[in-house]
Order: structure tokens, then sequence, then C-alpha cells
């Protein structure tokens, strides 16, 4: 058995046996909450602190919960159309992570996202250009593709959310398939050392291929599509995640981004997971959802609107 330092409450300065499946891997088996209320980036209200202490961290979690627990229905006619006034309608934790950091971004040291390259902010700059001309629901290629419930996209899926922050693990000899509550995508991982395909056959959350390093899970995710857009990111996306369990109730997530095209350097994320005692719910979403239809005829009527403005101020 594997001994590592606990991270449970309670338990330091005592070792903890990793748990092993019974073909002998670190057993990863089990549902897992994402949900916590450290922000990926850390803001800049508290640039150089790297980490809280317990009682900051208290007094932290006390002013977010406040905060978004207040009432902020407004007061117009469209009051209760989107219903998600207070916390009550989402699902984003209350506490920070158990390492008490201030960011998830563990790399680079200030806790930010890369500058973009200037490739990547030209990119930006066209695409909120034909924004202004065509607005933002042309067409329904033009909404996101988690609006559109295709998918959260990866890494996206094991980050927290504003809700359906679970995810489950289960393990065989040779695969690992991680099922995530958001969009309910699947990710099945072959371990047995196979090459990632050709470079022209590209994947919505990309091609991933798993090893073990010790008791810890590897996995490089490569060809992904050109629609697939994690904070600007091109198809040359590729990312590294590895998975440690740390304590009987805490699996450590760490994926380091690359993508020349779009960020200066790599930069990795860090988020350790608590177990879940509850179960997978389905997501029950798919792209003809009914509020897509209602976004595009939205648009379309903003639009007969700006129309008939406009030929009512034009000269007879």
């Amino acid at each position: 058995m594997a001994l590592v330092p606990a991270l449970q409450p309670g338990l330091a300065g005592q070792v903890w046996q990793t748990p092993r499946t019974s073909w002998g891997h670190a057993d990863l088996s089990g549902t897992w909450s994402t949900a916590t209320i450290t922000p990926l980036e850390r803001p800049a209200e508290l640039a150089g602190k790297e980490s809280f202490t317990a009682a900051e961290a208290a007094d932290y979690e006390r002013v977010v919960v406040e905060r978004t627990n207040r009432d902020q229905r407004p007061g117009d006619a469209a009051a209760d159309v989107a219903r998600a006034y207070n916390d009550f309608w989402w699902d984003s934790g209350t506490r920070v992570v158990p390492t008490r950091r201030t960011s998830l971004i563990v790399d680079p040291p200030d806790g930010r996202v890369p500058a973009l390259t200037t490739d990547a902010q030209q990119r930006q700059a066209a695409l909120a250009e034909l924004r202004k001309l065509r607005g933002p629901a042309d067409n329904p290629e033009d909404r996101n593709l988690w609006e559109r419930c295709l998918t959260r996209g990866v890494p996206t899926a094991m980050l927290p959310q504003v809700y359906n922050n679970n995810y489950q693990i289960v393990q065989t000899p040779d695969h690992v398939v991680i099922l995530a509550e958001m969009i309910h995508d699947a990710r099945v991982i072959p371990l047995d050392g196979r090459p990632h395909p050709p470079a022209h056959l590209r994947f919505w959350m990309g091609d991933s291929v798993g090893r073990w390093d010790g008791d810890t899970l590897v996995v490089e995710t490569t060809n992904f599509t050109d629609q697939t857009n994690y904070r600007g990111s091109t198809d040359r996306l590729r990312l590294v995640e590895r998975f440690t369990r740390r304590a009987q109730d805490i699996l450590t997530y760490r994926v380091t981004v690359h993508d020349p095209s779009t960020f200066t350097q790599p930069w990795t994320i860090e988020l350790p997971v608590r177990r879940s005692d509850g179960e997978i719910y389905e997501y029950a979403c798919h792209e003809a959802n009914y509020g897509l239809e209602g976004i595009l005829r939205g648009h379309r009527a903003e639009e007969k609107t700006a129309a008939e403005t406009a030929a009512k101020k034009s000269p007879k």
C-alpha cells in the first residue's frame, strides 16, 4: 500500500493508505463533487496572497454565501422567467478548496490565466466585430456548445460550475470512464498505450489516452475540433490531466493547458475535489431545447423592432 499525508481535517500527522482495485491500481472510483467558491483566477484584491488562513477562509465563505443568498429578484415583468435570483437556484458550493488557496490556478504563481498571444487577441477582436455586425444570435452556431447542450467540453466539465458539479469515475484494468453530470458527457479513456489517432480526426472532447504514473492517473487529450473553445483555445489545445487520491474523501485533479496559438505559456489548475454521497442525475437537455429556440426567436423579434423603429425615423 502507498502511504501519503492525509488532507482530511483531524488526521494531521497520520498517514493514509491508498485504496486499490482488485487488479492493483489506485482506486479512484466513486462520485466526486467539484463544487467550490474558490475562483479559477486569483482576484485582484488578493494579489500576492497564495492562501487563506483558516480564519480568513471562514470569513471569505461567510461573505460569499451571504452575497449569493441575497434576494436579487428583479422588479420587471420577466422576474420569474429565469428564476435564478439567489443561491437557492444554484449549486456552486459554500466552501473554499481544502488547501485554502485563493485561486484554482497554481501556475503561473500569480494565479492568473497567462496573457493571450497576438494571434489570439486578433481572433477575439474579429469575433467581437462580427457580433457587432450581426448580433449574438444570428444562427444557432453563434451560441456556445454548452448553451446548445452539445458538450461542456474538457477541461470545463471537470471544473466548478454553477450547478451539476459532479462526476463519476468507473475503472477497469484497461479503461477509465469519467461520466460528467453536466450535459451527461462520458469520457472513455484507454490505458493500453495506444497512440492518438491521426491529426485529421477531431472530436468535441478531444481524444484522451491514459497511463499510470505510480498511483496517479495521467491523461493526455489532443485532437480537439476547431469549435471546441476553452477560453479562446484552438484545435492545437493539448491537456495533461493528473488524478491522485489524497485521502478517503479527497481526489486531487490537476490539469495543464497547452495551446501555443492562444496562450503565451502553459498554465496549470489544481482542484481537490470531495467525495459525494449522492448520485449522478440526468441532465435533461438536448440541442433542440426550447431555450435555444427562445433565444433565436427573441433576437428575431429584436431585429424586427429595430427595423420598424428605423423605418419610422427615415424621411418619407
